[in-house]
């Protein structure tokens, strides 16, 4: 009966003759353990006819979950991640979740975990608001069900407005959730970081569905932290050509612009300027830096630290 919730839990119909082959039994014994399972919460539908067959759905309590050995590391590690915060009330959860999981996990596995929990740490590089997870859950929904918000928004600069959005998806990048969507007021998609939500979040009416791609997704979040948002911003001379330099970094990094075959302009940013300081040093090629001038006489007193370090 196991084995046959390991097949219904894949996202496909089965026949009883493909169950029965797989199994080694008969389709009587199939549909005998199709009711056990029924009366054990599992919530499987039948269909009729040539084409029809078994499939599990979702039902109004959580049943049983069978998982292989790598699907079990994986949501350790994942109940791991989760634990380490982003998302106010999610840590607590994500720890019980994974105590419960590791009491149920074979040796050969729970050592892999444990391995896992010992030599890795999570280090947050610069500390977020905690998000409320309900917050989440109903942005995730009205972006599922398409219907329309009204919140209001506080943006970078302390400015509040009142919003109306078509929601598309909600993102979660470099530490912060964003919500993706169309401003019916502005005519144009916009980015809102959730922390920033300041209100309630109605929903409203159901709206028509628009396509977004992943790649366009992408290019919003990163156009809604440009370097211009950030503490220190500059625009650097790379001596490299802007494909090798476009290959390195990110767009969250910031954007490159060709100046000829063999240089480029990188207009980058940082909250900090030892942070801006690595961004450049990565790069692994020859930089001009003109400003600000905090970002030159840093690099200048780094630039002279790693001589001393090098002298006889």
């Amino acid at each position: 009966m196991l084995r046959l919730l390991s097949f219904l839990q894949t996202p496909r119909d089965w026949t009883g003759a493909e169950l029965a082959e797989r199994l080694e039994v008969s389709q009587r014994t199939i549909r005998n353990d199709i009711e056990r399972l029924r009366s054990l919460g599992y919530q499987v539908q039948a269909t009729r006819g040539p084409i029809g067959g078994y499939r599990l759905a979702s039902g109004t309590t959580v049943p049983p979950l069978l998982l292989d050995d790598d699907e079990a590391v994986a949501l350790a590690v994942a109940l791991r991640t989760g634990a380490g915060g982003g998302t106010d009330g999610i840590e607590a959860s994500s720890m019980r979740a994974l105590a419960k999981l590791e009491q149920v996990l074979p040796a050969r596995l729970r050592s892999r975990v444990r391995a896992l929990q010992t030599h890795t740490v999570l280090v947050r590089r610069r500390s977020h608001a905690a998000i409320d997870p309900d917050v989440l859950t109903t942005l995730a929904a009205t972006c599922r069900d398409h219907l329309g918000l009204r919140f209001d928004y506080e943006d970078r600069r302390g400015s509040a407005s009142q919003r109306r959005v078509e929601p598309h998806r909600v993102v979660h990048a470099e530490g912060r959730w964003y919500l993706v969507g169309w401003d019916t007021d502005r005519l144009d998609w916009r980015t809102f970081r959730v922390d920033r939500i300041r209100s309630e979040v109605v929903a409203g009416h159901r709206t028509a569905p628009r396509d977004l791609s992943d790649d366009e997704i992408t290019a919003l979040i990163s156009r809604g932290v440009p370097a211009a948002a950030r503490r220190y911003r500059t625009r650097v001379t790379v001596l490299a050509p802007a494909a090798t330099i476009a290959e390195r970094i990110g767009p969250w990094v910031g954007t490159v612009e060709p100046i000829d075959a063999s240089t480029c302009a990188l207009e980058t940013g940082a909250d900090d300027l030892e942070m801006l300081a690595v961004y450049l040093g990565l790069l692994n090629v020859d930089f001009i830096v003109t400003e600000p001038a905090e970002l030159v006489t840093h690099l200048q007193a780094l630039g002279e630290r790693y001589a001393r370090a090098v002298r006889t």
